[in-house]
């Protein structure tokens, strides 16, 4: 049963929180050794001005703010849902209403570094309804990571792109006939990941064995397909029998469930030759036992950890230690942010628009219904209980 986020309306005139950490306390005074920090992100590099005192026609908002950060499994009371007004738009603004919002593993741990009082970090498709800016007219769509709110006034003008949290929205390119959910998904941010993570950090080879972890979820199912597109063996590590099957659906292999079967010796069986490629979403000792079965100057894509997310941080689990295998066999080991390539961003969205058109690339959306279940779908990504991409539909 989906638990509900208690709503407690706010009527104080605060700032408008977007997707950029504000750094205001409990109390709603800027703390003093925030202070510098609260003022950059308050006064010019937000791409969402102040709300203003003119209240000609209002908007109400909704929107989840963080009021205590994460222990161990995130909980329901970690987040506060709120409504706000938003003012009438200035020129150069538009105000967009959210349709699909993302939950995405990066969250649990990349939240820890806003303060209290921020709005829940994430990305959304939403559309414009109404503009001041001839470049986003109304009825377009924009995916932008406006965080976990309803509706949100942008001005295009006004970014600071040193903040993964601050990449400038976008308007979601023409899909034809497909959902505009998949701008969070296959075309979008984990689509990009599996092509730029597979392609330039792995860099395989037709005939090479590549292993995926957590390979049911949105980046690791595409992966292994477009790896598989290109002539590799591909074997999936997942968490159930169920996934394992929906992953032999996809292409893959050879399947791996970590939770009945032990890793080291069906990844022996399974791949005899040993490992080129891995593509890891997971760390911990799962990892530490793949990169022990590589090949020489394998290559390994570290995309993600979602195996300590939820742990403390200073008292994480001990793996094996990994320099021996990394010296010997001249492995190479990077890790994956995928801003890195935003000069090339479209280019991803196109390639996987193609392989979709072709039939050479599948795809699965977890759907939940709902704004005020956010935090349901979100705490099940951390348990894994999501099928290729999970979305919230509002």
């Amino acid at each position: 049963m989906l638990k509900t986020v208690p709503r407690v309306l706010s009527s104080r005139n605060d700032l408008i929180a977007i997707a950029i950490a504000r750094y205001i306390t409990s109390d709603n005074k800027v703390g003093a050794r925030d202070s510098q920090q609260a003022n950059r992100f308050n006064s010019t590099s937000s791409p969402i001005r102040k709300k203003s005192t003119q209240t000609t026609r209002m908007v109400k908002a909704k929107k989840y703010v963080l009021v205590k950060h994460f222990v161990n499994d995130p909980k329901p009371t970690d987040l506060k849902l709120v409504e706000e007004e938003l003012p009438p738009l200035k020129n150069e603004e538009y105000l967009v209403e959210a349709e699909y919002l993302s939950v995405d593993p990066y969250m649990r741990p990349y939240v820890q570094r806003y303060p209290l009082g921020s709005t829940m970090i994430g990305g959304q498709v939403a559309k414009i309804v109404e503009s001041k800016n001839p470049n986003y007219p109304v009825g377009k769509r924009i995916v932008g990571y406006l965080g976990w709110r309803t509706h949100t006034i942008i001005n295009p003008k006004i970014i600071d792109e040193t903040d993964m949290m601050q990449q400038r929205p976008y308007i979601l390119p023409d899909i034809g006939d497909l959902s505009p959910s998949l701008g969070l998904g296959v075309l979008g941010m984990p689509g990009n990941s599996a092509y730029f993570g597979l392609m330039e950090i792995c860099k395989p080879k037709s005939g090479e064995t590549i292993v995926i972890s957590a390979a049911a979820g949105a980046v690791g199912s595409h992966v292994g397909q477009i790896a598989k597109n290109l002539g590799l063996t591909v074997i999936g590590i997942c968490g159930s029998d169920e996934k394992c099957k929906w992953l032999k659906e996809l292409g893959f292999d050879a399947t791996i469930n970590y939770k009945t079967a032990p890793v080291a010796e069906t990844l022996r069986k399974v791949a005899p030759q040993g490992v080129d490629c891995y593509f890891d979403n997971v760390g911990g000792e799962i990892s530490s036992t793949v990169i022990y079965q590589m090949n020489p100057f394998g290559r390994i894509a570290v995309c993600g950890g979602i195996s300590t997310y939820n742990e403390d941080a200073l008292s994480l689990p001990k793996c094996t230690v990994l320099q021996p295998a990394i010296i010997i066999n001249q492995l190479r080991m990077e890790g994956l942010v995928i801003w890195h390539w935003l000069n090339r961003w479209n280019e991803g969205i196109e390639q996987n628009l193609q392989w979709i058109r072709e039939g050479k690339l599948r795809y699965r959306e977890t759907v939940t219904k709902g704004f005020e279940n956010m935090f349901d779908a979100f705490i099940g990504i951390l348990h894994g209980e999501n099928f290729g991409k999970a979305i919230v539909q509002v």
